[in-house]
């Protein structure tokens, strides 16, 4: 189970903290991402981050802004965002995936995702 928290509204150029907490037993072996869908358009992939946190992934639109992390002790991954746009209004979601054997290589699309987290709504304004 992926259990996302963090999100909420902000204004243009604030910054917010994503987290997903996740089962230790079942997810640490997996690849794990943020994926993101706003209102008429397709999920795309955000970020993504390996097993052991030896590879991370940006979509390119947050490249600089986003950062990704690990937090192996409390079996949680952190997006931390910042410099937020209009544009990165959308729902959140964590996914996990075991494709690669959690190496994130190549960064998995939404078809090679094993686990959902419910979503959490971003708002910038």
């Amino acid at each position: 189970q992926l259990v996302e928290s963090g999100g909420g509204s902000v204004q243009a150029g604030g910054s917010l903290r994503l987290s997903c907490s996740y089962s230790g037993f079942t997810y640490s072996s997996n690849c794990m991402g943020w994926f993101r869908q706003s209102p008429g358009k397709e999920r795309e992939r955000v970020a993504t981050i390996a097993r052991d946190s030896s590879r991370v992934n940006y979509a390119d639109s947050v490249k600089g802004r986003f950062t990704i992390s690990r937090d192996i002790t409390k079996n949680a991954v952190v997006l931390q965002m910042s410099s937020l746009k209009p544009e990165d209004t959308a729902i959140y979601y964590c996914a996990a995936a075991r494709v690669g054997g959690g190496s994130c290589l190549p960064p998995p699309g939404e078809n090679d995702i094993d686990s959902w987290g419910q979503g959490t709504q971003v708002t910038v304004s």
